[in-house]
């Protein structure tokens, strides 16, 4: 199902530094932090662009083998975020599990090559829902960056907060709280916004009535000075790249609860945001679900893939079925082209990943809220590119289900991609329950 593909007219806005409107108008259009080629790790790519097209690997439900890693689960898992990344620096990627359950932010490490052990980092953070890594003193440490909701079920309670757990060099993390009693943050990132030196934030507040979009002006010494962008609620996702190609980073910003839209927030290198709407969807249902940024056709330009599966809204939670995958596709000068890539009951997550080594992007996501009564239901989905950006459904898993988190990385070291997926079950049946797993391609 397609739905409509832009509103109009859109509304561009400038924002100072201070935060204040300093002049509006209405443009008619029809149209974490991203690098180029694969130095994002949501955007892994194997092989080249030109040149005769490489026979993939055959796609489907026998393509992987899964395992648990990590703790197991404690009750009902609500698994609400994870990434991958090598968080000691000894050459063996890691996994930072966010678990909305216990309140904890967790490092399944990687002790040895494909053995995993599980730790819990810092203090307890209420309602983790999104984590990151920065290294905000340049010591070659990483930091670890946490959104918090305060709570996971809707509210309007000022219960959201910015945590940082800072790395004493040992990996050792102490929590240091940079924003609080604000609406429940569902999503933090750090980059340079003003070109001064230091990482800024870009902090996501979805709330419940009242929300909004900040960025969070690095001042040194861990004190920030907020600067207001949008004042709606509803914000999953805020990640961080050069839209538009002139030099300067913006920020692009899924925005649902009543909006249903995608923003781009272009920026001028010196801290001031214009405001473009440049996708929404006239389905006030529309579930959005989550964002990425990634070069899907390999011509130089970040593109934006975003969800929409969002379930858990409705009295009985579960599917819809204008549930799927859109691609806005860069144009170009601050434009983008709609397309709509396929459907998927449930659909979270997105990931633009080479998942069968064929050299050109393809996408992977999960299902939260499917039909699970149906066992034919599809909890992991691959979106197979032909080489011409024209996609196929490819089904992967049917259990464990409610997986309301995946990301790709090649663990190994090997060349191969594996998929890691975070369970967040809130409605039943919960009869193929996990936490996190680990999904290997077969040889």
């Amino acid at each position: 199902m397609r739905l409509s593909q832009d509103r109009i007219p859109h509304q561009e806005t400038w924002w100072t530094n201070t935060g204040v409107i300093i002049w509006t108008c209405v443009v008619y259009s029809c149209c974490g932090f991203w690098l180029p080629a694969s130095s994002h790790a949501q955007a892994i790519t194997r092989g080249g662009a030109g040149g005769a097209a490489k026979l993939g690997r055959p796609l489907g439900l026998d393509s992987f083998g899964s395992r648990a890693i990590g703790k197991p689960a404690e009750g009902i898992p609500l698994i609400t975020d994870l990434t991958v990344v090598d968080l000691d620096g000894d050459g063996l990627k890691d996994i930072l599990v966010c678990d909305g359950g216990l309140n904890k932010v967790s490092w399944i490490r990687q002790v040895r090559l494909g053995e995993f052990e599980e730790q819990d980092i810092g203090e307890s953070v209420a309602g983790p829902a999104h984590v990151e890594v920065a290294d905000f003193n340049g010591d070659g440490h990483l930091e670890v960056l946490v959104a918090s909701m305060g709570v996971i079920p809707p509210s309007n309670l000022k219960t959201g907060a910015v945590v940082v757990m800072v790395n004493d060099g040992s990996n050792h993390f102490t929590n240091r709280v940079l924003l609080k009693d604000v609406a429940r943050v569902t999503y933090v990132a750090a980059a340079d916004l003003n070109r001064d030196g230091l990482l800024d934030l870009v902090v996501g507040q979805f709330g419940y009535v009242e929300g909004e979009i900040r960025w969070m002006e690095n001042q040194d010494k861990w004190q920030f000075k907020s600067h207001r962008l949008l004042d709606l609620a509803g914000t999953i996702h805020a990640p961080v790249a050069d839209l538009d190609g002139d030099g300067n980073l913006d920020i692009a910003a899924l925005v649902s609860q009543e909006s249903e839209e995608v923003h781009a927030f272009f920026g001028n290198g010196a801290g001031r945001f214009r405001d473009r709407v440049i996708y929404g969807s006239t389905n006030r249902d529309f579930g959005s679900s989550g964002l990425c940024i990634a070069d899907v056709n390999k011509d130089g330009k970040p593109d934006i893939v975003y969800t929409n599966g969002d379930g858990f809204d409705y009295a009985t939670p579960g599917s819809r079925p204008w549930h799927g995958v859109q691609w806005l596709e860069n144009a170009g000068g601050g434009k983008f082209v709609f397309h709509r890539i396929g459907d998927f009951p449930g659909c979270y997550s997105p990931v633009v990943v080479d998942i069968d080594g064929d050299g050109d992007q393809d996408i992977v996501a999960s299902s939260g809220f499917n039909d699970w009564k149906d066992k034919n239901a599809v909890s992991l989905m691959c979106f197979e590119n032909d080489g011409t950006n024209h996609f196929t459904p490819r089904p992967l898993a049917h259990a464990p289900t409610h997986l309301i988190v995946v990301k790709a990385a090649d663990l190994f070291n090997d060349g191969r991609i594996e998929l890691i997926t975070g369970a967040f079950m809130v409605y039943p049946p919960y009869d193929r329950v996990s936490r996190v797993t680990l999904w290997e391609p077969k040889k």
